[in-house]
């Protein structure tokens, strides 16, 4: 342990503290963990850096109700997503690439009669399936990213597209009643991928088909760690890209039989990537000090931009039950 300032050389000037309806109690010389100055009005014959306590307290109490109706996992999500519904029915990202072909792709050589998307967000792969599906549910946490999802649909003809509102860890339909279950870009916010896969499983009919297309981890795990740093900054509702192999064994857990396993890339250009998200500007800060501070490995595993943009790996997965 230090046994004073001019040991520890990781201690700095602390910068003002920024949270909004946070108030700051604390009694003593405070200190940062950047560098090695004494914070003024602390005192100089200070030899023994004490543990410092800070204890916040929000202005106003009905913040604190507030926080914990928001405290889920669920809610956050939804509450995430909800408000930026019409971006991501919008977003290029999302409307197109070659997973969302490789998905459309497996839709039209099944020919499934029902079909369930899971985490539908702006809907496009329910789009996708709903000219050869007879019935497509579009399933979602966000009822306002299902209303807009309904919305999109109307305005393409696709009376055949119904929305429904849950978590996919439970699933309200019955066991065996779909051909297909479809999932793209959403099971990273998944809190318990394994309980939703047994879902999956547990609604399709004998044979059916799951596909599952999503962001995934890296090998090596210096760039896993900094992926997962840059997904809960942009998004605090992140909960985990898994990786390739992780995907398999999830898979085969459940009782699936791993058919086809195919990687890309999808690039991202940064501005418009922390735009859908609507990501506060000290977390924007923070993820371009994570690429300024990476290992030149680390910079090129994701082309990293100049202005921030980077390439992001992803995987479809087709699975059979």
């Amino acid at each position: 342990m230090f046994q004073s300032i001019e040991h520890c050389p990781e201690i700095t000037e602390a910068p003002p503290l920024s949270c909004p309806g946070l108030t700051r109690a604390s009694r003593g010389p405070a200190f940062d963990i950047r560098g090695r100055n004494r914070i003024a009005g602390s005192s100089p014959a200070m030899t023994k850096v004490e543990p410092i306590r800070f204890v916040y307290r929000r202005k106003n109490p009905k913040e604190d109700r507030v926080m914990a109706r928001s405290a889920t996992l669920e809610n956050l999500v939804s509450s995430q997503f909800g408000s930026q519904a019409a971006a991501y029915v919008a977003s290029p990202v999302h409307a197109r690439g070659e997973d969302l072909r490789l998905v459309a792709d497996e839709i039209a050589a099944t020919r499934p009669e029902r079909v369930l998307d899971l985490g539908c967000g702006g809907g496009h792969v329910s789009f996708a399936a709903a000219p050869v599906a007879t019935e497509v549910i579009a399933y979602d946490l966000s009822s306002e990213m299902l209303a807009a999802v309904a919305e999109e649909a109307a305005k393409r003809g696709f009376a055949n597209i119904a929305t429904h509102q849950g978590t996919v860890e439970q699933l309200p339909f019955a066991d065996t009643s779909f051909d297909m279950v479809l999932s793209r870009y959403s099971a990273h916010h998944w809190g318990d991928v394994p309980a939703a896969l047994r879902e999956a499983f547990r609604v399709l009919k004998p044979g059916g088909r799951l596909v599952m297309a999503d962001a995934v981890a890296p090998v090596r795990t210096v760039c896993d760690t900094f992926l997962q740093a840059f997904e809960m900054l942009r998004d605090p509702s992140h909960v985990r890209d898994y990786s390739i192999r992780e995907w398999q064994a999830m898979l085969a857990a459940t009782g699936f039989t791993v058919r086809a396993t195919t990687p890309g890339h999808q690039p991202l250009e940064f501005s418009s990537w922390i735009a859908r998200m609507r990501t506060p500007p000290v977390f924007v800060e923070a993820i371009r000090a994570l690429q300024a501070a990476m290992s030149e490995e680390v910079r090129q595993h994701f082309a990293i931009e100049a202005d921030g943009s980077f390439v992001l790996d992803n995987a479809v997965f087709v699975a059979q039950r």
